[in-house]
């Protein structure tokens, strides 16, 4: 028995020392492993702070870090571009040559003069409310020389571009002013539809505004840097040369407006106005804003043989108009604006103001024209504008003209016995350069002026370029 178990535990004993050899060697492979997974850890780790993974293998965080900076670079202008979203900024400078005869001046000298003027306006978005917008807009307009100085007319200007910050008493100094300034908001109706998708609004604008922006406009005979130049032409004469708006030295106010616009049908849109502007010493911020022009305008829009036209009618009254002796009054007035394009090429105004109270020097005014585009002989960026017009002596400043001395000087203000109505006339062509450059030469001339029958009629010639951006 003794003999049996001394065998028996011989044998067993290298059978344990194999198996604790093969657990050693187990152990000392995964200490191994152990070792390459810390080690391949702390590679991971470096990688994550460096532009490599490891020095073998492929630059995957550099061509990643590339890809991400590629990335921001193209999101940066389009972010830009959204930022610029809906921002408008518009511009022009425009030149006039005229020249006119000694028998026209007021000087008593043949006058050739020139003159420039720039226009900048910028429309931005201005918050939203919902479905409300606003937008803010903003025109700066600088310039120099005022253009010839002709004898007393009805008309106020044959150069409307002329430009000049009064009170500079150096003609070498240019200034810009802020001529307009205002916010408007857009709220569309019924109130349960949004911006997109309305066909009705209520818009209502306050700041400092140029009314004939919103009332007494014209497709072809409201813009003096492009089409007709004389004042009489760009807006209604009682309004403007007339000196019923009692606006500031450059014709711009103080204001507020109410619209509502009805576009529910399409080819008869419509437009209801109410505003209300400074006059005065209340249109340049020195005085009271009491007795303001009032204005209210009712607009459609029509077509006639599928060709567009817009139809205006409004009236006025205001309790700081000038009248011919100086002093501010109380005016009232009526008018109407037309302009229907008849062809492809051709189209057509008329303007008409009738003044019901109030002592002008003219009561009545008449004015039309057309304007006819160069597709009818191979230039279609070309045209060629004519305009008529009439305006007619008011009979208390007939009686007066002759004799009334309102600057106390001792002399007659005009010397003359006004009557009839002053006819002007005017033509130009239009010729575009290209690279929106234009050259309009024209001709103006001014029939029996401000009411003189024995006055000689004025002519005027002239050229105008302008160059838009």
């Amino acid at each position: 028995m003794l003999v049996a178990a001394a065998v028996c535990a011989a044998v067993a004993l290298p059978a344990q020392a194999t198996d604790l050899a093969r657990m050693q060697a187990l152990m000392e492979q995964l200490a191994a492993r152990v070792e390459v997974l810390e080690k391949r850890n702390v590679e991971l780790e470096n990688a994550l702070t460096t532009e490599r993974l490891s020095e073998r293998e492929p630059e995957v965080a550099t061509r990643l870090k590339a890809l991400e900076a590629r990335t921001q670079a193209m999101d940066a202008p389009v972010k830009r571009m959204e930022a610029l979203d809906g921002i408008k900024v518009e511009g022009s400078v425009t030149g006039v040559a005229q020249s006119t005869g000694a028998g026209a001046t007021a000087s008593g000298q043949r006058e050739t003069r020139a003159n420039y003027r720039g226009d900048i306006e910028v429309t931005l978005p201005a918050g939203e409310w919902g479905d409300t917008k606003g937008k803010a807009f903003a025109h700066v307009r600088f310039g120099q020389g005022s253009g010839v100085g002709l004898r007393p007319t009805y008309t106020s200007t044959p150069n409307s571009v002329g430009f000049e910050v009064g009170g500079v008493s150096n003609p070498d100094s240019s200034f810009a002013v802020l001529a307009q300034g205002w916010y408007q908001l857009d709220i569309p109706l019924p109130r349960s539809r949004n911006t997109q998708a309305a066909n009705q609004h209520a818009r209502i604008t306050v700041g400092k505004i140029d009314m004939f922006g919103f009332f007494d406009g014209n497709a072809i005979a409201d813009d003096e840097t492009t089409r007709f130049q004389n004042n009489a032409f760009v807006h209604n004469p009682l309004l403007d040369s007339g000196g019923g708006i009692g606006a500031d030295a450059y014709g711009f106010a103080p204001g507020a407006i109410l619209q509502y616009i009805d576009e529910r049908d399409k080819s008869a849109a419509w437009t209801y106005s109410l505003g209300l502007f400074g006059a005065g010493q209340g249109a340049n911020f020195s005085g009271s804003l009491g007795k303001p022009l009032a204005i209210a305008q009712i607009e459609t829009t029509r077509r006639i043989a599928f060709l567009p036209g817009t139809y205006r009618v409004y009236a006025w009254t205001n309790g700081q108009a000038a009248g011919y002796l100086g002093q501010a009054q109380r005016q009232h007035g009526v008018g109407l604006s037309i302009d229907q394009q008849v062809s492809d090429e051709l189209t057509l105004f008329a303007r008409w103001g009738r003044l019901t109270k109030g002592q002008p020097r003219f009561d009545t005014a008449l004015t039309a024209g057309a304007e006819l585009n160069g597709n009818v002989w191979g230039r279609g960026g070309d045209a060629i504008g004519v305009a008529w017009g009439r305006l007619r002596t008011a009979k208390a400043f007939g009686a007066d003209s002759a004799t009334v001395d309102a600057d106390g000087d001792g002399h007659p203000d005009w010397g003359y016995r006004a009557s009839g109505a002053e006819t002007l006339a005017e033509l130009y062509y239009r010729w575009n350069l290209g690279q929106k450059l234009q050259l309009t030469p024209s001709f103006q001339w001014i029939r029996r002026p401000g009411g003189d029958g024995t006055a000689t009629a004025i002519r005027v010639l002239g050229v105008r370029a302008q160059w838009a951006f």
